[in-house]
């Protein structure tokens, strides 16, 4: 019979023997402290839905002060910031394409005397705008510049042009999703955000698995290296990776119509490097833990700062610099790029390849640093 249903001695006891376990996992206890303050940071500076200073390039061969009080202009609104001046309509479309600008402005060569004479020129404005939300601000603001920046020089016998409508007229191309359709920038990202998960958090786990359940000591006991215990534990992985994708994009095209410009060879050749720097940063955390529960808390470390830093659920262009420095480190972040530029624009191997090589040498540097840490003993 139980005479003490409820002792506070007992209770501080248990409670007491708790702290003492939390405070000897030191991974545990990172967890809890630095997790909370990553999302404070991450969330609280580097998150911005509304991204300004765009790179805008400039094609035009008029350089008047009109052209030059446009230009000006753009940049005032601090919403675009300008990168270059091309020379080529096919130099222009290849920075769109390639992601190394988010806008090209094209002003016709007789511009001026156009505008001068009233006829109501076009600039034409294309965007990049496999991200609606990072361009739609942007554009949003053209307009509005189109109707006020011309007036301090239309003055005297122009200044009739100063009355409604705008002395010019803007057309505006939101290209490769002019619908601005959310699910064309998110299913393609998906494909990304789903192996980072899938293939980091399996992997992870099969070192320390093997060591809690034993089966490490057979492994141990085999001339195997290293580097062929990595090698022969991502293969199998691999194709898990590309079954994954191909479910996803199945179900793209069904359920949601996602177009596909480019060539899937080069999709499926292009994962490769970004599949085997997943699994490799798994092992390598699998390798540095000593059990399950371990590894599984040092991928909250890598896979949080990829998801909120890579442009899937924000604009990488709205984060401050030092979030996009580190953002451009993870595998993540460069093959939202690939794939949305193969999906959504049609992207070819050239194309794609400034964003391909940082995956390629993440990936060596994972594996190097998981061979050097894979444990030859028990201990």
């Amino acid at each position: 019979m139980i005479t003490n249903f409820f002792s506070r001695q007992r209770l501080w006891a248990v409670m007491h023997k708790e702290f003492i376990q939390m405070f000897r996992d030191k991974v545990t206890f990172a967890i809890l402290i630095i997790i909370p303050l990553m999302q404070l940071i991450l969330f609280g500076y580097a998150i911005n839905t509304n991204p300004k200073h765009l790179p805008t390039v400039i094609l035009t061969s008029d350089y008047s002060p009109f052209t030059r009080a446009f230009i000006s202009g753009l940049k005032n609104t601090s919403y675009f910031t300008i990168t270059k001046q091309v020379n080529s309509e096919a130099e222009a479309n290849n920075m769109l394409a390639t992601g190394e600008a988010q806008f090209v402005i094209t002003i016709p060569p007789n511009f001026t005397r156009s505008l001068i004479r009233g006829e109501h020129p076009q600039i034409a404005v294309d965007a990049d705008a496999t991200d609606p939300v990072a361009t739609s601000s942007a554009l949003a603001a053209i307009p509005a510049l189109a109707k006020t920046v011309f007036n301090p020089l239309l003055v005297g016998n122009l200044r009739h042009l100063q009355a409604t409508p705008p002395p010019v007229e803007i057309i505006s191309h939101a290209k490769y999703n002019p619908e601005a359709i959310t699910e064309y920038n998110i299913v393609p990202g998906l494909l990304g955000v789903v192996l980072t998960m899938t293939m980091v958090m399996v992997t992870c786990m099969a070192l320390t698995r093997e060591r809690e359940i034993g089966t490490i000591e057979t492994l141990l006991a085999t001339p195997v290296q290293p580097l062929e215990v990595m090698i022969g534990k991502l293969v199998p992985y691999i194709i898990v990776g590309y079954i994954q994708m191909a479910l996803i994009l199945i179900a793209g095209l069904i359920l949601f119509h996602i177009p596909i410009f480019g060539n899937l060879l080069l999709l499926v050749l292009a994962s490769l490097p970004f599949i085997a720097a997943n699994l490799s940063m798994g092992i390598t955390f699998s390798s540095m833990a000593q059990n399950q529960l371990q590894a599984v808390q040092m991928t909250m470390f890598f896979f949080l700062p990829s998801l909120l830093l890579s442009g899937f659920m924000f604009p990488f262009r709205g984060m401050p610099q030092w979030a996009q420095w580190i953002g451009s480190l993870l595998p993540l972040t460069h093959f939202l790029r690939i794939v949305r530029g193969i999906i959504l624009k049609g992207n070819t191997a050239a194309q794609i390849w400034p964003h391909t090589w940082p995956i390629l040498i993440f990936m060596v540097v994972v594996i190097i640093i998981g061979a050097k840490t894979y444990r030859k003993t028990l201990d």
